[in-house]
């Protein structure tokens, strides 16, 4: 037995299908009343549904007259009151529709679910048939050394490569033998060999838990080869659960100890001009304003680049849109950097912060959006360049 519910929507009077679902019920809730299970649908499907529902107001449409009474009733069963209280969490109105009417709904909670589903077969072939053989690292070169022979599928260049790395080899049945830099022999091993050989030079009481590099460098010194040995030692030594809690933290992986800047959206502003540009309609500069938090940028195509621009721009486009802010972040240009404009921002108690000398990167983040408007203008593409200023005012 199964109980359904369909999500829908009414635009133009016309309602739409946003979502089906339906539930089995289990057997303690298959022995509920009808009207337990009816209520039971409405719960499911406002959970079901929950972050579509909540802060609108919703219809229910089922076919169940009593569920409306039900829900002013005050000597109910325990189970009954704590559905309703959580009914009571969003904006509902029951309505009535019979069922020929309910149809989707009504065809959902009588889904039949088949008893005679296909048995799992826990017996599995030989499992070797699953098992692909890899061949080892210097199979080419042991084919080389025993049979003179190569693959069909080699260049010319790789045979020769094999040719040359083959003479720092030895084969001695069933070991290979690496003739290395320090005069020193080793045994080449395979990837399955790796593991235990690792865990041995790590891990054992020769071991000593060292780091990748050192860990490495044992593995060579005990007489083993093998190319990626390094590689493996770091992966190896990665997953090593004891040396992941208790080793201390270099400073390449420590976090940086930067102050933490708190500040509100459209308290801190960087200003700067861009320019100056080939004339247009007598537009020679672009005043530009970043907000520090959500960069949200407003650009302003001006004729001049002195203070009563920028004081204009302020009042018009930062102060009466936005709020007054906390901060004004600019540089040591003569527009910005005057009495009128720093008496205007005392008078609105604004801080005005400028940056340093031959330090751009006090007001970087303006700088940023310079370099994105100046793409997004060269990227237009006009017939003429001088139309990028009509473009941004």
């Amino acid at each position: 037995m199964t109980v359904g519910a369909m999500l829908g929507q009414r635009k133009d009077r016309v309602p739409h299908v946003i979502y089906y679902a339906s539930k089995t019920l289990d057997n303690a809730q298959a022995n509920y009343s009808t009207v337990e299970k009816e209520l039971l649908s409405i719960v499911f499907a406002l959970d079901k549904f929950r972050q579509y529902l909540l802060g609108s107001k919703v219809i229910v449409y089922s076919d169940h007259a009593a569920i409306r009474y039900l829900l002013a009733k005050k000597d109910s069963k325990p189970r009954l009151i704590r559905w309703v209280l959580l009914l009571q969490e969003f904006d509902i109105e029951i309505m009535d529709k019979s069922g020929k009417s309910n149809l989707v709904a009504d065809h959902l909670s009588r889904i039949v679910s088949p008893d005679d589903s296909t048995p799992i077969h826990d017996a599995f072939p030989d499992e070797n048939l699953f098992s692909a053989k890899v061949s080892p690292w210097y199979a080419y070169i042991v084919n080389y050394i025993v049979k003179n022979q190569f693959p069909p599928y080699l260049t010319r260049w790789q045979k020769n490569k094999i040719k040359k790395e083959a003479k720092r080899y030895v084969w001695d049945e069933p070991y290979l033998w690496k003739y290395c830099a320090n005069q020193l022999i080793r045994q080449c091993v395979d990837q399955h060999e790796v593991p235990s050989i690792l865990t041995f030079c790590h891990s054992y009481a020769c071991g000593g838990h060292f780091g990748p590099q050192r860990t490495a460098r044992k593995v060579l010194e005990s007489g083993f080869y093998r190319p990626s040995i390094f590689r493996d030692s770091y992966v190896f030594y990665a997953s090593c659960d004891k040396c992941q809690k208790m080793g201390s933290l270099s400073s390449k992986n420590q976090m940086p100890l930067n102050p933490i800047l708190v500040c509100e959206i459209f308290d801190v502003w960087c200003i700067d001009f861009m320019g100056p540009f080939p004339s247009s309609s007598s537009f020679n500069y672009i005043l530009l304003a970043v907000d520090y938090v959500s960069k949200w940028v407003e650009a302003k195509a001006t004729r001049t680049n002195d203070s009563k621009v920028v004081i204009d721009f302020l009042n018009a486009n930062i102060f009466s849109r936005f709020g007054v802010p906390k901060a004004l972040i600019s540089d040591r240009g003569t527009y910005f950097f005057n009495r009128m404009l720093g008496s205007v921002l005392k008078k609105y108690g604004v801080t005005h912060k400028v940056s340093m000398a031959y330090h751009p990167q006090t007001n970087r983040q303006a700088g940023v959006s310079n370099r994105k408007i100046k793409g997004i203008l060269e990227k237009k593409n006009y017939e003429y360049n001088k139309e990028r200023l009509e473009y941004t005012s």
